[in-house]
């Protein structure tokens, strides 16, 4: 065993306008998040227990698409999902389409270790919700003026917003700006791409893997859309090799079954843990934006992303810790 490593996300796609102030405040909540998980990593907590800790914490955060802060759907309202899997023996939970409750990764874990079921989404999910006795909140809990504010802006592009609290455009010009745009999403223009979901990836000392995503989704998004952050194998995903959580272009990581290939490509090409992952973003998203991090049983760790930035950290037994936006 290599020892423990955990790494965080807080979304790929960085506008390289960012404020340096914005920067900054990620960087100082994932270093939180990193300090919080490694703490628990050395009292001895499981995987599993230390990636559904790290999400509850940026959940509760509004600063990234997840929890409050969440993304708003075309109707103003909030509609999260999240997703958690144990690598020993590949168990996972799912939820979507969640409007009251305050930590979806949470019932996420309460899917995986108390339900018959893998994934539960909308009314289901808030009916086991109040049965589990799981905290509930009002939706406008999870809505902040910031996102009213980009949703506002979004309905004027027309357009899905991505990068939902940086607006690089202004109002007039914001419906040719989505137009001329070449970045697309199923055909469609899209304007900014900066999506900002999070997830965490752990592997304990004992050499179990797990990982955890949750988020919000897209600005302006059609209601009922579930992304890829919810489906194991795609956003979320671990075994006895690896654990991965990815972030971006949701649609086309759903195409490539990202999260996955990252295991696979270690499975069937015995390709370490760094070669998979710039493997499978090389040569698996197509046209498509994301990032990735991952950690191996053995304890290494791996960020990967083809997009301008991700916010992300990372931390290794030996000492190793990064923090970065670029």
């Amino acid at each position: 065993m290599g020892g423990w490593a955990i790494a965080v996300h807080g979304g790929a796609g960085v506008d390289p306008n960012l404020p340096k102030e914005r920067q900054e405040e990620a960087k100082r909540l994932l270093t939180r998040c990193l300090d919080i998980g490694i703490s628990a990593l050395r009292s001895n907590l499981s995987a599993i227990d230390v990636v559904e800790l790290v999400v509850r914490q940026l959940e509760t955060d509004p600063l990234f698409n997840s929890g409050r802060g969440s993304a708003l759907t075309e109707n103003g309202t909030v509609e999260m999902e999240a997703s958690i899997m144990d690598g020993p023996k590949r168990r996972c939970g799912a939820v979507s389409g969640l409007s009251t409750v305050k930590n979806p990764v949470s019932l996420a874990r309460l899917v995986m270790d108390k339900s018959p079921h893998s994934y539960l989404a909308f009314l289901g999910a808030e009916e086991f919700a109040k049965k589990q006795g799981v905290e509930l909140v009002d939706n406008e809990y999870f809505i902040t003026e910031d996102n009213v504010g980009m949703l506002k802006l979004a309905k004027e592009a027309n357009s899905i917003l991505f990068d939902y609290r940086i607006p690089t455009i202004g109002t007039c010009g914001a419906g040719a700006a989505a137009m001329d745009s070449p970045l697309q999403m199923n055909g469609l223009p899209i304007s900014v791409y900066a999506p900002e979901t999070v997830g965490c990836v752990v592997v304990d000392k004992e050499g179990r893997c797990a990982a955890a995503t949750s988020t919000g989704g897209l600005m302006n998004k059609m209601t009922g859309r579930i992304g890829d952050s919810p489906l194991i194998g795609s956003g979320t995903y671990a075994c006895e090799l690896c654990g991965v959580s990815c972030t971006g272009e949701g649609e086309a990581i759903i195409r490539s079954t990202l999260a996955r290939e990252v295991a696979a490509v270690m499975e069937y090409k015995g390709l370490r843990l760094h070669e998979a992952v710039d493997f499978v973003i090389k040569n698996r998203l197509d046209e498509g934006k994301a990032g990735v991090i991952a950690v191996s049983k053995n304890g290494e760790v791996a960020c990967g992303f083809n997009t301008t930035g991700m916010f992300r950290g990372c931390a290794t037994e030996d000492g190793f810790m990064e923090v970065g936006v670029w």
